[in-house]
């Protein structure tokens, strides 16, 4: 028997889509997940908290490997140090990450940067809590999904005029990046891999006029200088990867079918 393929953030953006590919690939999934879900398609859910730890060691308990999706805004340090101690005492299963691109590049030396950047800053904490865990593990950095430049544009059109930080990003495709993590799930360990970065790089200003072209609306867009250390990095390019255009999926793609 093979053992469980256990899925942190399982229900989430990429999580789900992982879920389903591990599925598709004849492997048994466990969830984890805060809310109680009734197991299905080969799928068990087990209810845990990463946060308090609580209900971590039964979710960990006999996976022989673990794929980390869920993240947060902040506290994504205590949560992989919750989820390492427990997989520490079930063995040595292999231990999936998926982090961020310019994690290591973008300061965060300020409140500024905390309040604005501070999720480049939790992610590099809880990648090194991963790697200095004795644990078998492979961490990808990804640029940013198109789901959340989508969330982004959707709230900030809610204003007569969109301020737009003077960043670019690389927008990636979310069920890609999920192949590439049930392929390293399904693989071997292979500690901190390359980035991987989606096909273009776009000015905030262009991500924000393609998504009001492709909602029939017009707004005017009116440059925005961020303050710190953490922006003045992104603004030099630390959260892209050109050299790591792996993605296939552009921005208007992406708009295309999910404006449909």
């Amino acid at each position: 028997m093979t053992s469980p393929v256990l899925v942190t953030g399982g229900t989430g953006t990429v999580g789900r889509l992982v879920v389903a590919r591990l599925r598709d690939a004849g492997r048994d999934v466990r969830v984890l997940s805060r809310s109680h879900h009734e197991a299905a398609d080969g799928i068990e859910f087990v209810t845990g908290d990463l946060g308090t730890g609580e209900g971590i060691e039964s979710a960990v308990d006999g996976a022989g490997t673990i794929v980390h999706c869920a993240g947060s805004a902040k506290g994504d340090e205590d949560k992989a140090r919750n989820l390492v101690r427990a997989a520490s005492r079930a063995g040595a299963p292999h231990l999936v990450y998926i982090s961020v691109v310019g994690a290591d590049r973008v300061p965060i030396v300020s409140r500024m940067d905390r309040a604005m950047f501070g999720y480049f800053g939790y992610k590099l904490a809880a990648e090194r809590v991963i790697a200095d865990s004795g644990l078998p593990f492979t961490t990808l950095r990804t640029t940013q999904f198109h789901d959340l430049a989508l969330m982004v544009a959707q709230q900030m059109v809610k204003l007569p005029v969109l301020p737009a930080p003077a960043i670019r990003f690389q927008p990636i495709d979310a069920d890609e990046v999920a192949a590439r993590l049930t392929e390293l799930a399904l693989g071997e360990p292979a500690g901190l891999l390359p980035d991987m970065g989606g096909p273009r790089v776009y000015p905030m200003a262009d991500l924000l006029r393609g998504y009001l072209r492709a909602t029939h609306r017009h707004r005017p867009i009116v440059p925005l200088r961020q303050p710190g250390k953490a922006a003045q990095a992104c603004r030099a390019g630390a959260n892209l990867a050109p050299e790591h255009a792996v993605g296939r999926r552009t921005w208007e793609d992406f708009l295309t079918e999910r404006m449909a």
